[in-house]
């Protein structure tokens, strides 16, 4: 028969002799914990039937439809009750600040991640300044030479993207490699401990977000 269960499917704590012995008395029953992957479900954004039913769905839908809204609001309304956010203004409040914490960690993150960008850049054209600086003094002595242009031009355009680049950058004095090295290293691991932050913001925002629309 559909929805029967076998006792000996529910493994250790749920045999027979298991059961027989918590109803003599000569055991204590202790319920299984709850496996860590059966969280409680999150609220989904409502849906707008009528909206759905002018776009062409039928019946069969919108029944649908109505139990699916019944159970987000379910869902929304155990969230409000387990957070103790039945109050309107105070759930406002929490979801204004999730929201903050969240744009001012992300803002962090990106502009960690633009200066991780902007170190990679760099690193290269110090390095290649480094490697071409003596054929542009040849360069130089050569008073411009076409002739030695020509035989050192890809070095000669290199060195000339390098300083152009630490002119954009407003750079008087340059950085070592290894300075960025350690700069890049520091920035990445702050980067990688915020996510756990990231994520655990975004997921709240997210939710706070659902709850307040529904």
């Amino acid at each position: 028969r559909k929805g029967t269960v076998r006792m000996d499917s529910l493994k250790e704590g749920y045999t027979e002799d298991d059961l027989l012995a918590v109803l003599s008395g000569k055991r204590e029953h202790t319920p299984r914990k709850k496996d860590a992957l059966d969280k409680p479900r999150k609220a989904n954004l409502l849906i707008d039937i009528q909206a759905k039913l002018d776009a062409g769905k039928g019946a069969g839908y919108e029944r649908w439809a109505k139990v699916f809204n019944l159970k987000q609001m379910a869902q929304t309304m155990n969230y409000l009750r387990e957070h103790d956010l039945l109050d309107y203004g105070s759930l406002m409040e929490k979801t204004a600040d999730a929201t903050a914490q969240f744009n001012t960690l992300s803002a962090q993150i990106k502009a960690a991640e633009a200066r991780m960008a902007e170190i990679a850049v760099l690193k290269t054209q110090i390095i290649n300044y480094a490697k071409t600086r003596e054929v542009f003094d040849g360069y130089k002595a050569s008073r411009y030479s076409k002739k030695y242009l020509s035989e050192h031009e890809a070095d000669i355009i290199l060195h000339r993207a390098a300083k152009k680049t630490f002119n954009d950058m407003g750079l008087k004095k340059l950085p070592t490699v290894k300075s960025l090295q350690e700069e890049y290293a520091k920035l990445l691991s702050e980067k990688k401990s915020a996510y756990a932050d990231y994520r655990r913001l975004r997921d709240e925002m997210r939710e706070l977000l659902t709850v307040k629309s529904n």
